[in-house]
């Protein structure tokens, strides 16, 4: 063999296990940057999380492309290339690139949380469910149905239709936050899957446009749809005792038999509120793991301690000047908040500690109130108040979403 075609040999081998070598490595970054990133128990700073998000879009294009090129080089090169040593590098540096590619296909959140896709529901009979475990209860033209929250929290989504409206039943366990989401936008429906986590909070993708969507807040942070907003459906999370009670002939989403062994146990707060939170309360003089319940009035936020609540069992209060009353139903645990007006006038109403429904008097009529907000007994039965919104949160999340937060102290 003359010396040239000995050098063209070895240039040819250098520049196919070069070749070979980038794409492993690309292929490789595409999936290593998101999980590394997108990942529990880490802070995402927005850039980089913008920068994983925008690799995790591509990846499955680039490193598909990357092991196409790969597998290309490596047909073209073999048979000029005897050298034992390097055959088994291209075959290794192959055999990552297309397995890199592989990988990017695979969403591992799905993986570890698998997805509710054709969700089952049964009567209040027909589901076992504690009574004292709580549910997010929906209630849409006429049609009741409760998520009960530990098959939420494995599955983490739910894509639903309730009363002909296309809903997203979400649940968070890591910042303890339940919210219900329309899936109709600008006159398109959008489907979610599980996408990550943002700083302790959920996201979701639709896949329609791979938009990524924060949990907590509804917004699109990522993609096509960046910077719109998702319209809230209204959700109490009840026990499932007082649900029950209150809507007897209403559904209840069936647990997942092949999963249902993966499922929180019912002690799963505890555990929750051990674990590593990345956002820094310590300024605030609030444990990251303190539970609130968040109100948002005219764009103004309130955070409300559950544990004062709970011992007050009603709070009368304002939001962005809206008279508003957090009230604790008569299982000593689920809150409901309403607007505290009635014909336009502020009304006080104080706890009583009557029989059956009396939860609230008003002092002024002498009436006595339910914890549906309305008047059961005396001069204004039959009156009801407005439900406001709410929702449970660790202090972590709601402060990291609501900056601007104002907190009850009464």
């Amino acid at each position: 063999m003359q010396v040239q075609e000995v050098q063209e040999i070895r240039t040819l081998a250098r520049k196919s296990v070069g070749a070979l070598a980038a794409c492993a490595l690309i292929s490789i970054l595409c999936v290593v940057i998101p999980m590394y990133v997108i990942r529990p128990f880490r802070p995402q700073g927005t850039r980089e999380l913008a920068l994983a998000l925008g690799v995790r879009h591509v990846g499955p294009w680039l490193s598909g492309l990357c092991a196409v090129i790969a597998l290309a080089v490596f047909v073209w090169s073999w048979k000029k290339i005897s050298q034992v040593s390097l055959r088994i590098a291209m075959v290794a540096l192959c055999v990552v690139a297309i397995v890199g590619a592989c990988l990017t296909q695979v969403n591992i959140f799905e993986k570890m949380f698998h997805p509710y896709d054709a969700p089952v529901f049964g009567s209040v009979d027909a589901v076992r469910v504690d009574p004292d475990d709580k549910v997010l209860a929906v209630m849409i033209a006429g049609q009741a149905r409760a998520y009960p929250i530990r098959t939420m929290g494995y599955h983490h989504i739910v894509n639903d239709t309730v009363g002909g409206i296309p809903i997203a039943v979400t649940y968070c366990t890591l910042c303890h936050t339940g919210l219900v989401w329309n899936r109709m936008l600008d006159g398109r429906l959008l489907r979610f899957r599980l996408a990550g986590i943002n700083n302790g909070n959920a996201l979701m993708r639709d896949e329609e446009t791979s938009s990524i969507w924060q949990q907590s807040t509804g917004e699109a942070i990522f993609g096509p749809l960046k910077g719109k907003h998702l319209d809230l459906v209204h959700s109490d999370e009840l026990t499932f005792a007082l649900w029950r009670k209150e809507k007897p002939q209403g559904q209840v989403l069936k647990p997942n038999e092949r999963y249902v062994s993966e499922y929180d146990p019912k002690d799963w707060e505890k555990h929750v509120e051990t674990t590593r939170t990345v956002v820094d309360t310590s300024k605030s003089g609030i444990g990251p793991h303190q539970l609130i319940l968040g109100v948002t009035v005219a764009g103004k936020n309130k955070a409300y301690p559950i544990e004062p609540i709970l011992a007050t069992r009603v709070i009368q209060d304002s939001v962005a000047e809206l008279p508003v009353l957090v009230v604790v139903g008569p299982d000593g645990a689920s809150i409901r908040v309403f607007e505290a007006k009635l014909d336009g006038e502020r009304t006080q109403l104080t706890f009583t500690k009557g029989e059956g429904e009396k939860l609230m008097l008003d002092a002024e009529t002498g009436s006595t109130w339910n914890f549906q907000g309305c008047a059961i007994e005396g001069e204004l039965t039959g009156q009801c108040l407005k439900e406001i919104d709410s929702h449970k949160d660790y202090w972590f999340d709601w402060m990291n979403h609501h900056p601007e937060t104002a907190v009850f102290r009464g």
